[in-house]
């Protein structure tokens, strides 16, 4: 049996701060705001998106923060955040597939140039009609929506099209 960590599909590397390769914790004054960046990329040509979220020193998850890329083609994504009390926190980073941003990307190439322009809107249609319909409060909405990667009940149901990393 094989000790060598599996990479998923969507890595995240190089995850900083990091003091001695993480072997030591990176330290800040409470209410100073520091930059959390790592290296989150995936094969193929879909996008990726990616949050910091922080843990208090009771443990509790506090809010997540969305990542930006910091410059375009690099894979590298950075956030800014903040512990607002003394601790031991800690953090990490959560990525996942765009399917929004990749239509987007998508629709503004090719409905320009008039190439498959009916498909890639109704590929769009599709898409949002999913989103829709996983909207919390929305009659019929049994699905995890915005945030597909983790369920907040047991009961959760994946749409149909979506993979669960």
């Amino acid at each position: 049996m094989s000790t060598t960590a599996q990479t998923g599909r969507i890595p995240v590397r190089d995850v900083r701060p990091a003091v001695d390769g993480g072997r030591r914790p990176a330290k800040a004054v409470a209410g100073e705001t520091f930059e959390v960046t790592a290296t989150v990329f995936r094969e193929g040509h879909d996008a990726v998106a990616a949050n910091v979220v922080l843990t208090d020193p009771e443990g509790r998850p506090g809010p997540w923060t969305p990542m930006r890329e910091l410059a375009p083609g690099t894979d590298r994504w950075g956030a800014e955040v903040t512990p607002d009390a003394p601790g031991r926190w800690t953090y990490h980073v959560e990525a996942w597939s765009d399917p929004v941003s990749t239509w987007r990307h998508h629709a503004r190439i090719k409905v320009p140039a008039g190439i498959d322009t009916g498909l890639v809107l109704e590929e769009g249609a599709e898409l949002f009609a999913r989103a829709a319909a996983g909207v919390p409060g929305t009659p019929g909405a049994p699905w995890c929506w915005p945030r597909p990667r983790r369920c907040a009940t047991t009961n959760c149901r994946w749409p149909p099209g979506w993979r669960r990393r």
